[in-house]
């Protein structure tokens, strides 16, 4: 069961990652436009703040790769970290957008009953 756990919670850390570059390098380009649904001049205006909430997505990620690389010790971290993902997740469903619940907070909330049943 902790092989699946951790599986999960590095997936959800991989996620993270993929959320830092699609923030930080691709908000204005044309991926970055697709995934988002944004017009070049609203990606251009608010490139600085997608970049800001990007690098808060790779903390996400580092924590939980942490809370991995501790192995049986870094249960505490990992249920930190996956918490944080679950309540981003669901503000951002909340302030965003619905799909954000199953993009983000769902897999949060999976690896983190894995965790948990550990």
């Amino acid at each position: 069961m902790n092989i699946l756990a951790n599986i999960a919670v590095g997936c959800v850390a991989l996620l993270h990652i993929y959320f830092l570059v699609l923030e930080m390098f691709f908000w204005d380009k044309p991926l970055g436009l697709r995934t988002f649904r944004l017009t070049p001049e609203f990606a251009q205006a608010s490139k600085t703040l997608a970049a800001n909430q990007g690098l808060y997505n790779g903390f996400l990620a580092a924590g939980l790769l942490w809370g991995i690389s501790l192995g049986t010790s870094g249960g505490a971290i990992k249920i930190f970290f996956l918490c944080c993902v679950i309540v981003a997740g669901g503000f951002g469903a909340y302030s965003v957008g619905k799909k954000i619940l199953w993009v983000q907070a769902a897999p949060g909330l999976i690896a983190l009953c894995l965790v948990l049943m550990n």
